[in-house]
């Protein structure tokens, strides 16, 4: 068996790598780099189960990031159960032909309760009065605390949020040196999110992203260094590209306006009441999962989301075999948005009754995707001061609401989810493996396998 380091650059395509990213650069020079095929959705969660299980989301389940959770009558986003994937992952499968393989993931996501020897994943404390603590789950459990004794807690609000940088990919690249060093893994998976995050806030375009590019260029040179020190092959791979976008569009409040969509009252603020809309959407990037309740309501929900401004086309559960995404977890319409625009989560139609969560960051009961977490209100005066008190309250007990999150949707300038417009901005595996890399765009379920032959076939003398 031949160690292997997986290293995904999340949002990483051939168009990115130039000037500002030389040790990536050089690192494809002397490999093999091929585009990969999309998923769609061409998100997360999507395309990381599509790899690792070498099946279609109509397959794993696993639709988008979140999905409605038919009998609970909930949204919900970002699960962390591996038992929500459905199908053997690449590591039990390597398993099986050789009891001696083992795997470290290090934040590729659906990390906890997996079968891997080894595991690092966020995990922040809610305590019940109201506070986010940043903390990690690990397996073995022991692991959490050394890991956050060497390299600190990890930075979580550096991971996600208007704070976003690159303090969270450092951390998770420094944890994984300490990871492969202590338990010699023969495969390790690492995410390293950071361009992901800086491209939705500033767009795909390098010359805009040029301080970001070198940063991450630094955190991949030192892995690459390091796995070299230590024999293990290097893999480079991305989930998808990220697209130029100028047109937020409010799914759920043209459902709303139609009398289809039903919200609930709570202390003057509406919240989305998923079971008694007729329809509803749940918005991911450039995808939305139509949920339609009343089914007599099926063709006039078609109608009135094909010609919503923004939209590209409404696949049905019988047309969304094109695109395998005919799951029970899926909507029973599938919207894909034209490329220069996205869907909002929003559902109120005024600003005054949003729900108290909408002006922060709460990745957990927002009922959709929010990228304007990534942004502070710049309708806020003096917003700085305003942040300051607040995190002065936290550290005093008291409890808070750290509310300066834009509700517009109009700052994000960079999107996901649908089909790359070219090779250029696709996602891309690059190996030094030549021998075992195709000249030509990849399946993504072949990323399973290809994998597996990076492990299990030794390079040619």
């Amino acid at each position: 068996m031949q160690s292997i380091v997986v290293i995904n650059v999340v949002g990483l395509t051939s168009d990115l790598i130039g000037p500002d990213m030389p040790r990536v650069a050089e690192f494809a020079r002397r490999s093999a780099i091929a585009p990969i095929d999309p998923v769609i959705p061409a998100v997360t969660c999507s395309v990381q189960a599509t790899y690792l299980t070498g099946r279609w989301p109509s397959e794993h389940g696993i639709v988008g990031n979140g999905w409605y959770f038919r009998d609970e009558c909930e949204v919900r986003f970002w699960r962390q159960s591996n038992r929500l994937v459905a199908g053997d992952k690449l590591w039990d499968e390597a398993k099986q032909r050789d009891r001696k393989f083992s795997c470290a993931n290090l934040f590729w996501w659906y990390n906890m309760y997996s079968t891997v020897d080894v595991s690092v994943t966020p995990r922040p404390m809610y305590p019940c009065d109201g506070r986010k603590i940043p903390d990690i789950h690990t397996h073995p459990a022991g692991l959490r605390d050394e890991l956050q004794r060497e390299l600190g807690t990890f930075p979580l609000f550096q991971f996600w949020g208007p704070a976003t940088n690159i303090a969270s990919s450092q951390w998770i690249a420094d944890a994984a040196k300490r990871v492969i060093d202590q338990f010699a893994p023969t495969m390790s998976l690492v995410y390293l999110p950071h361009l992901d995050y800086c491209l939705q806030r500033l767009g795909p375009n390098p010359i805009s992203n040029a301080a970001e590019l070198r940063q991450i260029d630094q955190v991949i040179g030192s892995l690459i260094d390091f796995c070299a020190t230590r024999g293990a092959t290097v893999v480079l791979l991305s989930e998808y590209g990220i697209t130029a976008v100028a047109r937020p569009v409010h799914l759920n409040r043209v459902l709303r306006q139609a009398g289809l969509l039903t919200v609930r009252a709570e202390l003057g603020r509406e919240l989305l009441d998923a079971g008694a809309s007729r329809a509803f959407a749940v918005a991911d990037h450039q995808v939305a999962h139509i949920y339609v309740n009343d089914r007599s309501s099926l063709d006039a929900v078609r109608t009135l989301i094909q010609n919503t401004p923004g939209v590209d086309r409404v696949y049905d559960q019988a047309a969304a075999k094109e695109i395998h995404l005919n799951h029970p977890r899926a909507g029973d319409l599938i919207a894909l948005s034209e490329p220069d625009a996205w869907f909002t989560y929003y559902y109120w139609l005024d600003e005054s009754r949003q729900p108290d969560f909408a002006p922060t960051v709460d990745i957990h009961r927002k009922p959709g995707y929010d990228p304007a977490e990534l942004f502070i209100d710049p309708r806020l005066k003096f917003p700085r001061l305003k942040i300051a008190a607040k995190l002065l309250r936290k550290k005093l007990g008291f409890r808070y609401r750290m509310d300066v999150i834009p509700t517009s949707g109009e700052l994000v300038r960079g999107s996901h989810g649908l089909p790359a417009a070219s090779p250029r901005n696709a996602p891309i595996f690059i190996s030094p493996r030549k021998d075992l890399v195709p000249g030509e765009p990849l399946p993504p379920v072949a990323i399973r396998q290809l994998l597996l032959d990076h492990i299990f076939h030794s390079p040619k003398s």
